[in-house]
């Protein structure tokens, strides 16, 4: 039996490949490669290329590989992007979803878990967000993941198949080891911005916005490392094994830093003191969104190791370091 990673050779994907192979899962990759890179999946592991929404071709790898769980991380997340074209995200998040769904169920597929976002709760004030609260989307990207949890949850109330949600807050960081980390192309996280700013790669930082209602005008966000995160999701797929329930639940640290504070940390890492330039807001950015994340710590007992904001921009510093001598 093996268990399926679509997106796995993109970002977080490519640490949970990583998670599953060092603990002796045997693993198969799902990417397009549109974004990802056949690079980033561990030599452990086996590549598919093609695409998550084509349901008989991933019914036929669920057959071939006897895949009895997926963790489903394709789709695309820039918030921005999903003003400006919200088709292509309703297409690759949300229909995309709804066919992998269909593969699912017909391949007899028994867990199901699914990256989801702190984006479907929208404007939520300063205090921790807990999974409670009424969701209520900025974004046309925060819908598209929304709509996708709905469906799970029809899915599985239909069907003998149990699902898991795990709506991330700000990822970041990269494998301690330095095996992988946040590598694709003009990406907009803010602590892989920040890092590039400090070797160079950009000649300045943009800080969107500095009028919010927030101690200093700057967004406030709560930084999980990409490994806590990935380890959150290995301890979600035992917790359905062996539970046979489904589960939605936050996964950040339940504290936030603003952009600028995210800034000053970057600086001292690097030692760099780089060129900032403060322009409007973006839209569809909340003010503040930090993780209540009592849930998660009580049912899986979840305890992240590398919460530490300072060792997160370290560990993207180096990453950033390794990528660029890649690509000269």
């Amino acid at each position: 039996m093996a268990t399926l990673v679509t997106g796995g050779a993109g970002y977080i994907g490519s640490h949970m490949v990583l998670r599953l192979v060092d603990s002796g899962v045997e693993t198969v990759v799902l990417d397009n490669l549109s974004t990802g890179f056949d690079w980033a999946v561990d030599q452990r592991a086996h590549l598919e290329v093609g695409e998550v929404g084509n349901t008989e071709f991933v019914l036929r790898l669920i057959k071939d590989h006897k895949i009895e769980q997926i963790v489903h991380f394709a789709g695309s997340i820039v918030v921005p992007e999903s003003v400006e074209n919200p088709l292509k995200y309703y297409a690759n998040n949300t229909c995309a979803t709804r066919n992998l769904l269909e593969a699912a169920v017909r391949g007899g597929v028994e867990r199901f878990v699914f990256s989801s976002t702190a984006a479907v709760y929208g404007m939520t004030g300063l205090e921790p967000v807990s999974e409670t609260v009424p969701q209520n989307p900025m974004s046309p990207y925060g819908r598209s993941k929304l709509m996708s949890e709905w469906m799970l949850a029809d899915v599985a109330a239909a069907h003998d198949i149990n699902y898991g949600v795990l709506r991330y807050f700000n990822v970041a960081g990269a494998d301690p080891e330095g095996r992988i980390g946040q590598s694709t192309a003009g990406a907009t996280h803010l602590i892989k911005v920040a890092t590039q700013a400090a070797l160079g790669m950009r000649d300045h930082l943009d800080i969107y916005g500095t009028d919010y209602e927030t101690p200093d005008g700057t967004c406030v966000r709560d930084y999980i490392h990409v490994c806590d995160l990935v380890d959150a999701h290995a301890l979600l797929l035992d917790y359905l094994k062996e539970n046979k329930t489904n589960a939605t639940m936050n996964c950040g640290y339940g504290r936030g830093f603003s952009v600028r504070e995210v800034v000053d940390v970057v600086k001292a890492v690097s030692g760099v003191d780089f060129a900032v330039r403060e322009v409007p807001r973006r839209a569809g950015d909340p003010a503040s969104v930090v993780a209540s994340a009592d849930l998660i710590r009580e049912k899986l007992h979840w305890q992240p190791t590398l919460d530490d904001l300072t060792g997160i921009v370290r560990n993207a510093y180096d990453w950033e370091n390794i990528l660029r001598r890649r690509n000269r």
